[in-house]
Order: structure tokens, then sequence, then C-alpha cells
């Protein structure tokens, strides 16, 4: 048996977008969760702010999805800083909006097609989007560490409805 007898498709592009996206709207009630002042100071052991890790999402997601669908990797210069949380939660949701609107325009093949991301990370697209997905689980793990020290309990880690 050859290995493309045993390939198997386990995730059409909608269920990987719907994952990414109960992933998202997790984090979204991280950032919900903390209260103003500590989003943008509070950290432990000399790690960043929440608030800077979802920069770096933001930084991330909706240019991964663009760079996917065209071959085009452009960074974001025009986030600016957010000073409050209305701000930064404005800015996830506009992201939101956008990724939606760029998934249908992915071509299947470019899901395996290799690119270099940013001229830096060369990978697959669905490699790509998952190093996103996984960043962002990673740092929001950090999150829950935050708030936990802050005693805030965070939301479920495993409801993202």
């Amino acid at each position: 048996m050859t290995a493309t007898a045993n390939a198997v498709n386990v995730l059409s592009a909608e269920k990987l977008l719907d994952h990414w996206q109960g992933h998202r709207r997790l984090t979204r009630r991280m950032i919900e969760a903390f209260p103003e002042d500590k989003l943008f100071s509070f950290s432990v052991g000399g790690m960043r702010p929440f608030s800077e890790f979802v920069m770096e999402f933001l930084k991330m997601a909706e240019p991964i999805a663009k760079g996917v669908a065209t071959g085009q990797w452009v960074n974001r210069e025009d986030l600016g800083t957010p000073k409050t949380k209305a701000e930064l939660l404005r800015l996830w949701d506009q992201d939101t909006v956008a990724i939606n609107a760029l998934w249908p325009t992915i071509p299947a093949h470019r899901f395996a097609e290799v690119d270099k991301a940013f001229g830096q990370w060369e990978g697959t697209g669905i490699n790509t989007i998952l190093y996103a997905i996984d960043n962002e689980i990673h740092h929001r793990g950090q999150g829950y560490a935050y708030l936990r020290a802050l005693g805030i309990e965070p939301p479920q880690f495993y409801d993202r409805s």
C-alpha cells in the first residue's frame, strides 16, 4: 500500500476555521476576564503582560490567513498600541471578521503548498495556520496562570463555544 492510499482527510477547511475561531472565542473571554489595569501591566516571572500576547496574536492571525490565501505575507503595522480593553477587543473582533472573510478565498491547494511565511518560516499553509493556533494556546495558558495569580477564575479551557 502506498502512502497515498493511506491518506485520510480528517478535517475540512471549514472545520479547521471553526476550530481556530473556537480558540479565538476562548481567548476573547480571557481578555474580558482581566481587570482593565492588570491586562496591560500584570505579569509573572518576567513574562509579558497578557495584552502583549494578544497583540502578538493579532499581528499573526489575519496576516497568516491572508498569506495562505494569496501568497502575500505582509506584517501588520496598522494596529497601534491599544490602551484599553475595549480597544483591544475591537481589534480582536475586527480580526475575527477579517479571518472569516478571507477563509473562503483560500484555494484548497494552498493548505498543502509550501511557502515562506513573512519571508522567514518555510512550511505548508496548514502548518503555518496550526502554528498560529498553537502559539495562541501556549500564551493563553500563561494568561490562565496570571488570572489565577490575581485570584480570578479563568474561563474553562475546553469551552470554545
